[in-house]
């Protein structure tokens, strides 16, 4: 298991009394479980900064950038699909992908949820984590350029573990940093001019990439029905 996937995707939860809770223990991780330094500690500021003041003024920091617009949904096929009718295919491929590892996720939640993409990346094979990290990597470069646009504390400290992602993909960012104005009709208007590409579609070679993973999630149903017999 990549424990640090672990780590990213608890931070990346909507903080509650439990996120709270667990704090403590994913700080100490931080310095033991591989993190590069700097990164390392762009996490521990986010946790101090989120064990401080009022609850209810975390949460409605975290609503404000990930709930109130979709330029920075945590939503990948968001940033690719949008509301097509392309999403639900979409959907159903990444679930598929989900299965085949044997990994159940919360039926409350969709399959391009970035905290859970990212929880099964933890326990995923490594070759198929490491694929399909690879190919959401645009999208988590255009997401920490737009959270370091919005230059509030707490898009900085969200920031941080979308960088520590890119970092799992041997990726750094790479888009630039724009401001952005604090009005979400607005910046969903300028998101929709500049889309970016996830999965299979977003690989030159996308042939290819379709069938690199489809190879992989065959082998993992194989893997699944030796053991059963």
């Amino acid at each position: 298991m990549n424990r640090r996937f672990r780590i990213l995707s608890a931070l990346l939860h909507y903080p509650d009394e439990a996120l709270r809770g667990a704090l403590a223990e994913i700080t100490a991780a931080l310095g033991t479980e591989g993190f590069a330094p700097r990164h390392a500690a762009a996490l521990g500021r986010l946790c101090r900064r989120l064990a401080m003041g009022d609850l209810l003024d975390r949460q409605e920091a975290y609503s404000a950038l990930f709930d109130r617009g979709r330029s920075c949904s945590l939503h990948l096929f968001e940033h690719v699909h949008g509301d097509t009718r392309n999403r639900g295919p979409a959907m159903v491929a990444l679930a598929e992908a989900y299965q085949s590892a044997g990994y159940a996720p919360p039926p409350n939640e969709l399959p391009d949820y970035l905290p859970l993409f990212l929880e099964f990346l933890a326990i995923a094979p490594p070759a198929l984590a490491r694929d399909l990290l690879g190919q959401a990597v645009p999208i988590l470069d255009q997401l920490h350029a737009r959270l370091a646009g919005r230059g509030t504390a707490d898009a900085r400290a969200y920031a941080a573990v979308i960088a520590a992602a890119l970092a799992e993909a041997g990726a750094t960012p790479q888009a630039k940093a724009a401001a952005e104005e604090d009005d979400p009709e607005a910046i969903d208007r300028e998101w929709e001019d500049a889309p970016v590409t996830f999965g299979p579609e977003s690989d030159p070679n996308r042939e290819g990439a379709r069938a690199k993973v489809a190879a992989m999630i065959k082998r993992l149903r194989a893997q699944r029905a030796a053991a059963k017999t």
